[in-house]
């Protein structure tokens, strides 16, 4: 993933075996991005705030919300520099509000480094935590997260772009029928589309 966000290794779509943590990473950013945007991304409302958000959504093209998701996650496999790793490369999808599904949605982008050494990828989950700080991402949470394998991963807020929260866990713990591998969710807070966009035709 390059500054292009494409790697040089040939297209590999998520390991059918990660795909259930997958998803359950995607959801501990989402409830983290709730947190840290200080609001309920899908809650009732008085009635002032139509979507049920508790924020003003930005106004904002689904190809353009893709490309500020893809250019976070090219980010951040820049500042993890792992060498040699396979790559997974699905590209960012939106999911639409329960509340207002035809114009409010959201951008998520998972995806995972992994066939390396174990001690390249803890070398470049250390590198990620040491540079996020400098490169337009705060740490808002970091360490072990209590589960059985006692996973490392931290949680970061994008400085430089609206309301985008990574999630990075490092599996470094092989067990029967894992690799280890990084796996990264970025996920936004949601987006209104612009006025006549079909939502439809999204994924």
């Amino acid at each position: 993933m390059t500054s292009t966000t494409t790697p040089a290794r040939r297209p590999r779509q998520v390991p059918p075996r990660h795909r259930r943590r997958v998803l359950t990473a995607l959801a501990g950013a989402l409830a983290l991005a709730t947190l840290t945007t200080g609001c309920s991304m899908d809650s009732d409302s008085n009635g002032s705030d139509p979507g049920g958000l508790g924020y003003t959504p930005t106004t904002l093209a689904v190809d353009e919300a893709r490309a500020k998701t893809k250019r976070l996650s090219s980010q951040i496999y820049d500042l993890l520099a792992i060498k040699n790793a396979q790559t997974t490369r699905p590209g960012p999808g939106i999911t639409r509000s329960t509340k207002d599904p035809d114009h409010l949605y959201q951008v998520r982008h998972p995806w995972s480094l992994y066939d390396v050494p174990v001690s390249e990828l803890q070398a470049g989950y250390q590198r990620l935590k040491d540079r996020m700080p400098g490169n337009g991402w705060k740490i808002t949470k970091s360490g072990p997260n209590g589960t059985k394998a006692n996973t490392q991963e931290l949680y970061a807020d994008s400085t430089a772009e609206d309301r985008f929260t990574v999630l990075v866990e490092l599996w470094d713990k092989p067990t029967a029928g894992k690799k280890p591998l990084i796996l990264v969710t970025v996920v936004s807070a949601y987006f209104r589309a612009p006025q006549g966009t079909d939502l439809d035709g999204e994924y």
